[in-house]
């Protein structure tokens, strides 16, 4: 793969601070117009996964919406939807659930985020045991 220049590396940047900064309109904007739904930084996380973090629920809406994998796993062995059990961002989980996000993928899994941070309103979101339970599917 191509080395990046400085102005493409700052391009980029600035991609991953609309996920970060839950940019909706903006990030889906230049997605449709080409960049790279799955765009990824040297971390291993995705434009999804960020936004997740960062408790963006519209923002991973629409990044679902254009096809961004809900399974990928960063460098530390996390997914979008672990991201969001550990930042307890309910309708995040809900989004990602919904677009078919396995709570048991990757070595720090949803579930063993919730476990491990003794999150049991995640956990029972996770396995379907919550009080509102999502939509099927």
């Amino acid at each position: 793969m191509p080395e990046l220049n400085e102005e493409e590396l700052a391009f980029a940047a600035r991609m991953f601070d609309l996920a970060r900064g839950g940019a909706t309109e903006q990030l889906s904007e230049y997605v449709d117009a080409g960049l790279p739904v799955n765009l990824t930084n040297a971390k291993g996380d995705t434009l999804l996964l960020l936004a997740a973090y960062h408790s963006h629920p519209g923002t991973v809406r629409a990044l679902l919406e254009r096809g961004a994998d809900h399974a990928r796993v960063n460098d530390n062995g996390q997914t979008a939807l672990a991201a969001a059990v550990f930042r307890r961002s309910e309708e995040t989980v809900r989004a990602l659930l919904d677009a078919g996000a396995d709570p048991a993928l990757g070595p720090k899994s949803a579930l063993a985020i919730a476990e491990f941070f003794d999150l049991p309103d995640m956990t029972a979101l996770l396995t379907g045991r919550g009080p509102h339970p999502r939509a099927p599917g």
